[in-house]
């Protein structure tokens, strides 16, 4: 931007922003000193500074102008510092009007020269522990800095917005990591000045549609995982790394002495010793559960009966093909599995109605309604370009006039009129395709999709802190598991596991050949052995590929690339072997940590799997479990539903397949 008289640069530069000097809330102008901030450059540091106006000699100002009001029947117009609601650069439609106040007038305000000289203040970079943001849509922006030592400075108020700009700038000189325990706090790294401008170049981590780093992901997780990972590796180490204190350390750093009671971190287990978790067991695959076994699981009038031994045959088989269709309903919570033949019968009809119905909410609007919806356009875009190359090597989807690329769109949007808050994100689209490859309806699929997106949908939230939660629980059993090839991760600066991101995010979707993910999928939704047994494959993928990983040349570009190109290579039935005597192994060892008991649920207290809730999903709740709640946005969702009229145009779609081997929509009442 510029330099000061001393020769520094001034990097960043923002009018308006006014500190206040009272904890309550106020509109008394003598709590709220105008000033300017500043990032400045200097030789050998970085600082961020704040002086007030009538020092800096500069004196604009920004003013918001409140509507007329009427007071005891006169009419005047107030012109005062007052709470717009919102940071007005960032507002969709803004009443507040902007304007140079004469010297005299600033004069005023301030008083005399030097009189707020005593809340002028400068800090490092390397001194900045964390900043503090406001809570969204509770008056105007605020940031509050606080110190390694403890101390918070007094909140400087953005009246004329900016507070994205400054992040954004502090984002050249330093890491910013959204807290685990508080969304609303930044947690300062210093980090390479470069290095991490390069970063943000390539991933556009900062747009205007994110507020945390990592949020990029979640946008194009594929890419941004595995393209623009080899380019900006020493960002994404810090941006995944989780805060100070919260990684074990190498088991060669560990003394087996150490007191618990003087760790700085409650509530984190420290490892102090290896456990002899004793010889790994030898586990075979069984074969697949037949429609004649499944009949078996039958009563006359249609319940599933022994549900647990049901699930675990599926779990240590699978489904033959001829009844995955039924059983995945089961599965992902669309049938509940004490309801009896014709019960389900009718729950299919009340669904089918209810989907149409939200379908009919996006069918119904017209060209003029989405000019003026930048939400909806957005999702049908990205949908669009998600639908055109989703398994398109399939021969399901092959086919420019394919009939299910226009169930996959219309599932997707409608699946958007579902669930408001959570929308459509990339990557969903590939948890729907083998779910409608299999069923072959648009509203079995769709139902089938809530009930997995139960599980997952915390992978899809912008904050991201299932996925950081996932990989540092990964982390920890892995650990336990095999403690050199962590040292060796660690010394490749790849211990944060980030390689493993787009493994969790999709449940291995892009790892595996679409026959095997379909058995990969019904094996984990069965909920045995553990909580958490996606976990257990990525360790057991691992654990295939230990000696190729740990090569003394290997660095972490070289072990990024060696995990992508896994890509369908992966023998899944020995994975799921591996993973399974992974478990066995560990539930047997006797000094097994109690971190990673919680992890695998073997605990006393009932632990719940990151990611995978273990309630209830879809349209009924399982045996054994209770129903999820609703959302706000959910339950808005399910008003609008029950307004709607019942006479719809469209009736259920399947895929039916002709004696010419083409496939063809046929309606079903």
């Amino acid at each position: 931007m510029g330099s000061s008289a001393d020769g520094h640069k001034v990097a960043f530069e923002k009018y308006g922003v006014f500190l206040n000097t009272s904890t309550k809330r106020t509109h008394d102008q003598d709590t709220h000193i105008p000033g300017v901030i500043r990032i400045i450059e200097k030789s050998s540091d970085t600082v961020v500074e704040w002086i007030p106006v009538s020092e800096s000699g500069e004196h604009s100002q920004f003013l918001y102008s409140k509507k007329d009001s009427n007071v005891n029947g006169a009419c005047h117009t107030e012109e005062e510092m007052f709470d717009p609601g919102y940071e007005p650069d960032w507002a969709v439609i803004s009443t507040v009007g902007t304007r140079i106040r004469p010297q005299e007038e600033v004069r005023a305000v301030a008083q005399s020269p030097g009189v707020h000289r005593q809340w002028a203040f400068s800090i490092s970079l390397t001194e900045l522990r964390s900043i503090r943001k406001n809570k969204p849509g509770l008056g105007w922006s605020y940031l509050i800095f606080i110190s390694k030592e403890g101390i918070s400075f007094p909140a400087l108020h953005f009246h004329a917005g900016g507070t994205r700009a400054l992040l954004k700038c502090l984002c050249k000189y330093v890491v910013l990591a959204t807290s685990k325990k508080d969304s609303r706090l930044y947690l300062v790294y210093s980090h390479d000045s470069h290095a991490l401008s390069q970063s943000f170049d390539e991933l556009q981590l900062f747009d205007e549609h994110s507020s945390d780093l990592v949020s990029r992901f979640i946008q194009d997780p594929y890419a941004a995982t595995f393209g623009s990972f080899s380019k900006v590796t020493n960002f994404l180490r810090e941006a995944l790394r989780p805060p100070d204190g919260s990684r074990h350390r190498p088991m060669r750093e560990m003394s087996t002495g150490l007191d618990l009671d003087q760790q700085d971190e409650p509530g984190f287990e420290v490892i102090t010793c290896q456990a002899d978790l004793g010889q790994r067991p030898t586990v075979q695959r069984q074969e697949t559960l037949t429609a004649t076994e499944w009949q078996k699981h039958l009563d006359p009038e249609g319940r599933v009966q022994d549900v647990d031994e049901l699930k675990k045959k599926i779990f240590k088989g699978g489904l033959c093909h001829s009844i995955q269709r039924e059983v995945w309903k089961f599965l992902l919570g669309y049938y509940p599995w004490d309801t009896t033949a014709e019960e389900r019968k009718v729950l299919v009809k009340q669904k089918t109605d209810e989907y149409f119905r939200m379908k009919l909410q996006w069918k119904s609007v017209t060209e003029d309604q989405e000019r003026r919806n930048s939400l909806l356009r957005a999702y049908k875009s990205l949908i669009e370009r998600d639908v055109s190359r989703t398994d398109r090597n399939n021969k399901f989807y092959e086919g420019n006039d394919n009939p299910g690329l226009v169930l996959l769109n219309d599932v997707l949007m409608t699946y958007c009129m579902y669930n408001f808050d959570l929308g459509y994100v990339q990557g969903m689209s590939d948890l729907l395709s083998p779910i409608l490859f299999v069923t072959q309806n648009e509203v079995d699929s769709f139902w089938c999709l809530t009930g997995f997106m139960d599980k997952v949908h915390r992978n899809f939230e912008e904050s991201q802190e299932s996925m950081k939660e996932q990989l540092e629980k990964l982390a920890l059993l892995l650990r336990v598991l095999d403690s050199a090839l962590c040292d060796f991760l660690d010394s490749r600066e790849s211990g944060n596991l980030c390689f493993c991101f787009r493994w969790l995010l999709i449940w291995f979707k892009r790892e595996f050949s679409f026959p095997d993910i379909l058995r990969l999928w019904e094996v984990q939704w069965t909920g045995h052995p553990c909580p958490n047994f996606h976990l257990l494959v990525c360790c057991a993928i691992l654990d295939s590929e230990r000696d190729a990983l740990m090569n003394p040349n290997y660095g972490f570009n070289e072990i990024l690339k060696h995990i992508n190109e896994l890509t369908m290579r992966l023998n899944m039935e020995d994975i799921l072997c591996r993973a399974e005597a992974i478990y066995q192994q560990l539930a047997a060892c006797p000094q097994l940590q109690r971190s990673v008991q919680q992890i695998l649920g073997l605990a006393q207290e009932d632990a719940t799997p990151t990611g995978t809730p273990s309630s209830g999903t879809g349209s009924g709740s399982g045996q054994g479990n209770s129903p999820q709640p609703l959302s706000p946005s959910q339950t808005h969702e399910s008003e609008l539903t029950d307004s709607a009229p019942h006479s719809l145009p469209d009736s259920s779609i399947e895929i039916l397949h002709t004696d010419n081997g083409t496939m063809e929509l046929a309606h079903s009442p």
